[in-house]
């Protein structure tokens, strides 16, 4: 017993070692107290609260119409029924992620493979609309047998796009056309690998085995050790190692169920109403992923969101406030341990900002001896300048967004075969050649007609010089060639 109360002590305090749990504390110092701020991270929590689930295709889900079904147990005995219209008999998705306090266990469920030899495959999607990390197993649990072949699948873009997580066979080299292995074959330098396992998928007995983990404590325990007492270990491979907080980081998963639990080797097909899918429960410990800018998160207008601090702001903390992009957004880091370094978005001018201001769009100066200047090197968002105040040529200011903003310069877009060349004015208007108009000159005048560019359109063309000679048409098109602007606003400074 005392062994037992050391060990679980021992994995509290691993639970709780170098968490990041403080984002700032009121510290004093000859000056007086002053905010140091630090690293830091919302604690882990179930997700299964906030999850969004989809199921397909259509018509998976068992109850309508009616249905029997039978145990793999007792594959002769089908008195149970499945029935959407009735509440005491349906098993709709939400029962996947219910806390069944009144000690029954409630299950989604599909229909039966009565339509073998078709296969019976289920596509369950679970999104937050956020960015998570994952903090320890994920664990799925299947009712009356686990599946003989299955997919987790993860999105990091909300679903857009999708990649393996985990392969799960019976048999991995027919299935997948992979070796299998386990998560303790791994080492080091090959733990974000993809792998196949059959350790999940062999028919033992539904009421022994249900659970289908994704193991993730045994891929911290590489670096952290068994019972995960170093902690900082892990969290500076976090750092070193290319592509391992991306491996944890997800804002959607997935699973493929491809095969049903057999109950044996091969398919009986006198009696298909005894194979199905059923999942009581899905668990998946994870924290919000704020870029180590937020030490909460919370639900807000039904979505998860990140309470940022260190001047970001975002669902992810993800970029600068506005008026604090002295220097570009980076992620807080895990080191040095224990606190880390918040890498705070700085105000203009700040004591702890950078000299220059390039309003976010460059993360370099230099000093030019020769001028005494300090001035922003390469300058990004299609900016120019010494702050990168301005746009480059071939763009114009875009006078919805302020000086900070990523979309500050539009490009101008000028007709390469109306515009004498790709600039444009302050407002966006390109300078035409003779005979075109339009803000990009694009179009032609009376008299031309397009051809790639605007070309004079025989006697109608002399028609109107000749009365334009005479002094009969009015004034003349402005070198912009566009008859709503005088030529003081369109001979404007050029950006």
């Amino acid at each position: 017993m005392l062994l037992q109360a050391v060990l679980l002590l021992l994995d509290c305090l691993a639970s709780t070692l170098g968490q990041y749990e403080l984002c700032k504390s009121l510290v004093s110092t000859d000056e007086g107290s002053v905010w140091e701020y630090y690293a830091c991270q919302p604690k882990h929590q179930s997700m299964k609260d906030f999850m969004r689930i989809k199921v397909d295709p259509p018509g998976i889900t068992c109850g309508n119409p009616p249905e029997r079904f039978c145990t793999l147990e007792n594959p002769y005995l089908c008195s149970d029924e499945c029935d959407a219209s009735n509440p005491d008999l349906a098993h709709p998705p939400q029962l996947m992620q219910d806390r069944e306090r009144s000690g029954l266990i409630t299950y989604w469920q599909t229909v039966t493979w009565r339509r073998h030899p078709e296969p019976l495959l289920a596509n369950i999607t679970l999104s937050w609309n956020k960015s998570l990390e994952l903090t320890e197993d994920i664990q799925i649990t299947f009712e009356y047998g686990r599946p003989t072949i299955m997919v987790l699948d993860k999105s990091m873009d909300h679903g857009q796009s999708w990649q393996p997580y985990q392969f799960y066979a019976d048999d991995c080299l027919d299935a997948f056309n992979m070796p299998p292995k386990r998560v303790r074959d791994l080492s080091p330098a090959n733990i974000t690998r993809v792998i196949c396992t059959e350790q999940y998928s062999r028919w033992v007995g539904s009421k022994n085995e249900k659970n289908v983990k994704f193991e993730v404590r045994a891929r911290f325990a590489v670096f952290a050790g068994a019972r995960l007492q170093n902690m900082d270990g892990l969290y500076t491979r976090m750092e070193s190692m290319k592509g391992l907080r991306d491996f944890f980081t997800f804002t959607n998963l997935r699973m493929r169920l491809l095969r049903p639990a057999l109950g044996g080797t091969y398919v009986q097909r006198d009696n298909l109403l005894k194979y199905f899918y059923a999942i009581s429960n899905i668990d998946i410990p994870a924290r919000c992923k704020c870029n180590l800018h937020a030490s909460q998160c919370l639900l807000q207008d039904g979505n998860l969101q990140c309470q940022c601090e260190h001047n970001t702001t975002g669902q992810d903390c993800q970029r600068c406030k506005k008026g604090f992009k002295a220097k570009s957004w980076k992620a807080g880091s895990y080191l040095p341990v224990p606190n880390g370094t918040p890498n705070t978005c700085t105000i203009a001018g700040s004591p702890s900002g950078s000299n220059c201001e390039c309003y976010g769009h460059s993360n370099r100066c230099s000093y030019i001896d020769y001028l005494n200047i300090v001035t922003c090197v390469s300058c990004k968002h299609n900016t120019r300048g010494q702050n990168c105040q301005h746009c480059r040529l071939g763009y114009f200011r875009n006078a919805s967004a302020e000086l900070d903003d990523e979309s500050v310069c539009i490009e101008c877009n000028c007709n390469q075969m109306g515009s004498v060349h790709d600039r444009c004015n302050g407002t966006g208007f390109c300078q035409c050649k003779d005979g075109a108009t339009g803000p990009k000159c694009d179009d032609c005048l009376p008299g031309f007609y397009w051809k790639q560019g605007c070309h004079p359109n025989g006697c109608a063309y002399i028609c109107v010089h000749m009365r334009r000679w005479r002094g009969e048409g009015g004034s003349t098109q402005s070198g912009f060639g566009h008859p709503s602007h005088g030529p003081d606003e369109h001979n404007a400074a050029l950006t």
